[in-house]
């Protein structure tokens, strides 16, 4: 495990354990928890994400770091769009909306998270052939 995994780690476990009182920057990137449910075990499953805001909507990126197998938790919305992430200690109920490259709005919101992220996201696509998806978080009222 890297050392990047492991502060990962840590962080999202403050943020869980203090309910969002703690953890919202993580080297003073926003992140939010993303509660997805598991496709096979139907277990709510946490992930600490770096997000940006697009209007109303949270939008993460799929990435695990350029593995070439996609992240669990986008194989659990994908099964289940229902989720919900929490920004701070506010927790919002969402549908998932998988972004892929031909989407209109794709290259622009790559564009702003790779940007806020130190090219990062460049980084982890040149790393596998699995085509990077975004997600948009949108509000369910």
């Amino acid at each position: 495990m890297s050392i990047f995994s492991t502060i990962l780690k840590i962080h999202q476990r403050i943020y869980e354990s203090t309910n969002g009182l703690l953890g919202h920057k993580l080297l003073g990137v926003p992140t939010l928890l993303l509660r997805t449910t598991g496709r096979k075990s139907g277990n709510v499953r946490t992930s600490a994400l770096i997000y940006i805001d697009q209007n109303n909507s949270k939008v993460i990126v799929a990435s695990k770091a350029g593995d070439p197998s996609s992240p669990a938790w986008l194989l659990n919305l994908q099964a289940n769009p229902s989720v919900e992430y929490q920004i701070d200690r506010v927790r919002v109920k969402a549908r998932a909306e998988v972004l892929e490259k031909d989407h209109p709005d794709y290259a622009a919101l790559w564009n702003e998270h790779n940007a806020n992220n130190a090219d990062r996201y460049d980084e982890y696509q040149a790393k596998t052939d699995r085509p990077i998806p975004l997600v948009r978080l949108v509000p369910v009222i």
